[in-house]
C-alpha cells in the first residue's frame, strides 16, 4: 500500500497485520516505532559507520537490512524469509541496489540458523511472525542456544516480541535468553509494561555490558518514548518464569480486536 504522503513509501500488510515499512528514498526512516527500538541498538552495536554482518530472521519488505545498509555501508547481511512470494514480491516492487550487501535465504528461520557456522556474526535480529503471532519453535531454549552460538563473542541479539499483562509469553522469553546470555535488557513503552495495552516490546541479549543509558536516552526522545529495563528491575519483572522448552513452546499471544491491523 502507497504512502501518499511519502513519494516511493510503502505499507506492507500481511492478512491484515502490517509487517514493514520503506522508505525507498529515505531507508533511514523508520516509521514503526519498534524498528526505531531495533534501529537503535543497531546504532550502539559497532563504532558509528563500521560494517556488520548481520543475520535477519524474518525479512518483510527489508526495513532493518536497508537501514543497516544506508547507516554502515559495506555491511553483509544475510535475510532469511520462509515465505518465498513475500520475498518475491519484495524483490519486485522495492528493488535493493545491486551493492546492498543483502541477500535473502528462502528457508525457516530456525533451520537456517542450526546449520550456519559458529561465531560468525556481529548482530542476529528476530523479527519472524506468521501473521501476528511469533512461531513457537522460534522461542525455546535451544533455539536460544543456537542464536548465540552464530554470534560472535562480542555479538548482539536483539528481538521484535509482543506481549500484554500478565506477560506470560514475554516474561518466559526473557528467562529464556536469561538462561543463554550474561546481559539482557528489554525496551517497551510504560503504557505496555503497566498492562494497560497489548504493544511490541524488543529483547537485547549480549554477552558483554549493554550501553542501558545511552539507550535509554535515544528511546525517550522518540516520538513515542519507551522505557529501558535491565539489571535488578528486570529480574523483578522476569520474576519466576521459566525457560522455555521444546514440548512446551507455544507461539506469541494474538492481539486482542486485531491490534496491529489495518484496512
Amino acid at each position: 500500500m502507497p504512502d501518499i504522503d511519502r513519494s516511493r513509501a510503502w505499507l506492507l500488510t500481511v492478512d491484515g497485520a502490517p509487517q514493514s515499512y520503506v522508505d525507498l528514498n529515505e531507508p533511514t526512516h523508520l516509521e514503526f516505532e519498534y524498528a526505531r527500538r531495533l534501529a537503535h541498538v543497531l546504532d550502539l552495536a559497532a563504532d558509528d559507520g563500521q560494517p556488520l554482518h548481520a543475520v535477519h530472521l524474518g525479512g518483510g519488505a527489508l526495513t532493518l537490512p536497508r537501514y543497516l545498509a544506508a547507516t554502515r555501508p559495506g555491511s553483509v547481511q544475510e535475510v532469511i524469509e520462509a515465505d518465498r512470494g513475500l520475498a518475491e514480491l519484495v524483490a519486485e516492487e522495492l528493488p535493493l541496489a545491486p551493492d546492498s550487501g543483502i541477500r535473502t535465504h528462502h528457508a525457516d528461520a530456525r533451520a537456517w540458523l542450526e546449520a550456519a557456522p559458529d561465531d560468525s556474526a556481529d548482530v542476529v535480529v528476530g523479527d519472524v511472525f506468521g501473521g501476528s503471532r511469533v512461531p513457537a519453535h522460534l522461542t525455546t531454549l535451544d533455539y536460544a542456544r543456537q542464536a548465540e552460538r552464530v554470534l560472535r563473542p562480542d555479538g548482539v541479539y536483539l528481538a521484535n516480541l509482543a506481549d500484554s499483562a500478565p506477560f506470560a509469553f514475554l516474561r518466559s522469553q526473557l528467562a529464556t535468553f536469561q538462561e543463554v546470555f550474561e546481559e539482557l535488557l528489554l525496551i517497551a513503552e510504560p503504557a505496555v509494561l503497566r498492562g494497560r495495552r497489548f504493544g511490541n516490546a524488543v529483547l537485547v541479549a549480549a554477552h558483554h555490558e549493554l550501553d542501558a543509558a545511552a539507550l535509554a536516552r535515544r528511546t525517550a526522545a522518540d516520538v513515542f518514548p519507551a522505557r529501558v529495563t535491565d539489571g535488578e528491575a528486570l529480574r523483578r519483572f522476569v520474576g519466576d518464569a521459566r525457560p522455555v522448552g521444546e514440548q512446551d513452546a507455544v507461539a506469541s499471544p494474538e492481539p486482542p480486536g486485531g491490534a496491529f491491523s489495518v484496512g
